[in-house]
């Protein structure tokens, strides 16, 4: 075989990648997976949600430490094993010939992943850009929008600090208004959300910005309530997805907003700095490109993604993602993980001392659930469980909120939640706050 030979077999292997029957999903876990998912179809959701059999086959496809108990996956979750190899194996090719494999060849991967994201999003894929994470992606929106002196923006305190500070920067410098509204979570009333969004609106008023998911204690916010009001005054909405995308069961129309960014390495599992922004069709022209772009008010969604020399390997392991993700189902994928939130909450809101800072209200929570100790800070907390324990979580002080964030994931076994239950259960009861 000649090397043009080789090289063409190489280059047509690479661009059906995850795209192709011969992924690295259809080989490793399809069939695997569609046996598993035979044993359940008699079940209902609930009930499948409760199979630790089932449940059992998903998890042998992931590669964490044994030595820890991961339960922070509201920062960054693991990718199963088939997108680590897919990334080393782009990795490898693109290090062969960086400049001719990286621009010639995986480069042109680009389009299938967007058709790819676009399915999952449901929407066209003219309207999806593809970058690092929601930081990346909604501060592109957030500074590229047409706001002048006096316009005012309406946010929260509780929303995320880059988000904030984007929102800040552009007071500083331009003298738009920042108006940000204070929530007392949990909250299981849609009616009370809406209305102090509402209140804070005024003519002047241009942007609302909405957390789909408070990534600090998990409430599920009203989003589409909140839109159809702020459109019914003239107001345009941003959404930040970072955790509710790869993890609840819907599309993004459902939220009838005018802009949305996520993270694809939070609950997706897609390689870690892989992230995705989606704006509506007949709004691309306005946004200016954060990274400078020729055609700054093209109607091509492709100008937001003029990031310059980039983690190819990274953004094609996304697909392989997408294929483990649907693999299991978005609708049986968000049953397991709230599932798996209750399983553990449910219990410890039972002990003593013990405050939940989450609804455990199907409606207003799904992964993330907050968890305080009477007389413990966040910070003594955390320490605690993993000095002890080898428990991983995250202290949060933020605002009004101070508590710590626990979340699960697919893989998170039953063993390790009742692990959990019993360290916060010896804790609280040797504290004596």
């Amino acid at each position: 075989m000649t090397n043009d030979r080789r090289i063409f077999l190489k280059q047509a292997a690479t661009l059906a990648g995850a795209f192709s029957v011969n992924s690295l999903f259809n080989q490793a876990h399809a069939a695997d997976f569609q046996k598993a998912s035979q044993k359940v179809k008699h079940l209902t959701n609930e009930q499948v949600a409760q199979d630790e059999e089932y449940w059992a086959e998903i998890q042998r496809s992931f590669t964490v430490n044994s030595n820890i108990i991961n339960l922070n996956n509201g920062g960054v979750s693991p990718s199963p094993l088939v997108v680590q190899q897919a990334v080393e194996r782009y990795n490898q090719l693109a290090n062969e010939g960086p400049s001719y494999f990286m621009w010639r060849i995986l480069d042109q991967g680009r389009e299938p992943l967007r058709e790819k994201l676009a399915g999952l999003a449901g929407t066209s894929p003219e309207e999806i850009a593809v970058n690092r994470n929601a930081t990346e992606s909604l501060n592109t929106i957030i500074l590229g929008l047409e706001l002048k002196s006096g316009d005012e923006v309406v946010g929260t305190k509780q929303d995320y600090p880059h988000m904030i500070q984007a929102y800040k920067q552009r007071a500083m410098r331009e003298g738009i208004v920042y108006k940000q509204i204070s929530f007392e979570f949990p909250i299981e009333d849609d009616e009370q959300i809406v209305k102090a969004y509402e209140e804070a609106i005024t003519p002047k008023t241009k942007l609302v910005h909405i957390t789909h998911m408070i990534n600090w204690v998990g409430q599920i916010m009203p989003v589409q309530k909140i839109a159809d009001m702020a459109h019914a005054k003239g107001v345009e909405v941003i959404v930040d997805g970072a955790h509710s995308f790869g993890l609840m069961d819907y599309k993004i129309p459902d939220l009838h907003c005018d802009y949305f960014g996520t993270s694809l390495h939070k609950f997706l599992s897609a390689p870690i700095g892989s992230g995705m922004m989606w704006v509506k069709k007949e709004k691309i022209s306005k946004i200016w490109p954060l990274p400078s772009s020729g055609e700054p008010h093209s109607t091509d969604i492709r100008k937001f993604e003029e990031l310059g020399t980039r983690s190819f390997p990274i953004e094609q392991g996304i697909g392989e993602a997408i294929n483990f993700h649907e693999g299991i189902g978005s609708k049986r994928k968000e049953d397991r993980i709230r599932y798996l939130k209750n399983y553990w909450a449910s219990r410890v809101q039972q002990i003593p001392k013990v405050k939940l800072h989450t609804s455990l209200n199907d409606k207003y929570s799904c992964a993330i659930c907050g968890v305080s100790i009477d007389g413990m800070t966040p910070g003594e907390l955390d320490t605690e469980l993993f000095n002890k324990y080898k428990i991983h979580t995250v202290g949060i002080v933020w605002e009004n909120i101070s508590c710590v964030r626990i979340t699960p994931h697919v893989y998170t076994s039953l063993n390790d939640l009742d692990k959990l239950v019993k360290a916060i259960g010896e804790i609280a009861s040797k504290n004596k706050g």
